[in-house]
């Protein structure tokens, strides 16, 4: 938490933010796409299809980009 913070602080964090949405989002986007098709996300997904008095959610699919 301190490493992070120092980061924060120095504006270290934002100009890797910055940088990292200035390339499309590469890292963002493999990250998102590894945590859809964790298994907790698969098995919920078949559970909240199993009950029929919720909303419908769909959740985003990973990009194929």
């Amino acid at each position: 938490m301190k490493q992070i913070l120092t980061e924060i602080q120095s504006g270290e964090f934002a100009k890797k933010w910055i940088a990292e949405n200035e390339q499309g989002m590469p890292n963002y986007k493999t990250l998102r796409d590894k945590d859809m098709t964790h298994p907790i996300e698969v098995v919920g997904a078949r559970l909240r299809g199993m009950m029929p008095f919720l909303d419908p959610v769909q959740l985003p699919q990973p990009s194929t980009v």
